[in-house]
């Protein structure tokens, strides 16, 4: 028989070792990076970061930019987003339970613009910190955003569309969802281009695939089948784009100007095969860095502008290794 006082000592170092585990436990969501909890450790700032989402490579490039940039200015940062960009009551949830964790300042990327209100109003009472990137919401509350100017870039990807196919026929565009800001942008700041550079041109009413590649290719096909002189078509993110190629495949179409938006590998596979003709690239990494450096900046209480512009560029085959292009692509 074991003494009494070796079983109190080997209870104890089960009680250590399980509260060890639960201390250690993963309690985030599968689409989440970082601690699980909140709040300054050792003077350490925390900043909780909620995206649009977690599966494109996109958000994979922002997540890398922003923990870079944590790491540099000896920061935490937590970075979660739902599984799809169509999911917005997952992501309000993951906004919540990110206020729940008292951070020092709070990022958010909205897919929709109006949905987070009271989770804004909640912020602002308890006087964290708001950064808005990529997609701005309809408050007042954030210091700032950092985001592309998506008007300006869709625009640019309009202008070359209407080079493409001579300044008449044609054109759709399927685009990743009208609540979220930069979707709205997009849209409008590419039917603003196309007007502005090629008014003759037919642009048929934007279609929505979430962001979805095979939702995306489903509308692509369905287009295409319907006006088999189509002669353009537009994708306003990298699901949007990468659907578009799909369908186009799937029908053996030929002969049709894709203009896309992001990068990743798909794009720039389909841009160097002439598959698509080019895109407008984002500088996520960069987005990344500049919401981190905004939210450091807003926990210290210096002012800032109310709109950082992150930057963007156009890309085809003809400049894709260009070393400027190259450093703001992503796989």
């Amino acid at each position: 028989m074991r003494s009494a006082s070796k079983v109190i000592a080997v209870t104890a170092v089960a009680a250590a070792m399980a509260l060890a585990a639960c201390s250690t436990g993963n309690t985030g969501s599968p689409a989440s990076s970082g601690a699980a909890s909140g709040g300054s450790a050792g003077g350490q700032k925390y900043i909780a970061i909620v995206s649009k989402g977690f599966q494109h490579q996109f958000w994979q490039a922002v997540k890398k930019g922003a923990e870079d940039e944590a790491a540099k200015v000896g920061a935490r940062v937590t970075f979660e987003g739902p599984a799809s960009e169509t999911e917005v009551e997952s992501q309000i949830t993951m906004l919540t339970n990110a206020i729940a964790k008292k951070p020092d300042a709070i990022a958010f990327a909205a897919l929709d613009s109006k949905a987070a209100a009271s989770q804004l109003a909640q912020i602002q009472s308890q006087k964290i910190p708001l950064i808005a990137f990529d997609s701005g919401v309809d408050s007042d509350i954030p210091v700032t955003t950092a985001s592309t100017d998506n008007k300006a870039a869709a625009a640019e990807g309009a202008k070359h569309m209407c080079a493409l196919i001579g300044n008449a026929g044609k054109v759709a565009m399927v685009v990743h969802d009208q609540t979220s800001r930069s979707g709205i942008d997009r849209r409008d700041g590419f039917i603003a281009g196309i007007k502005a550079n090629c008014p003759n041109v037919t642009l048929l009413d934007p279609q929505y695939g979430g962001g979805d590649q095979a939702k995306s290719a489903d509308i692509t096909k369905s287009i295409i089948l319907a006006n088999p002189d189509l002669k353009g078509i537009f994708g306003s993110n990298e699901g949007s784009a990468i659907g578009i190629v799909k369908g186009v495949q799937e029908l053996s179409k030929t002969g049709l100007a894709i203009v896309g938006f992001d990068s990743g590998k798909d794009q720039k596979d389909a841009i160097t095969s002439g598959l698509m003709a080019g895109a407008i690239t984002q500088n996520p990494v960069g987005m990344g860095a500049a919401t981190v450096d905004a939210a450091m900046k807003a926990i210290a209480g210096t002012s800032q502008p109310k709109t950082i512009d992150t930057g963007f560029y156009w890309y085809d085959k003809t400049n894709i290794t260009d070393p400027k292009i190259a450093a703001v692509l992503y796989d």
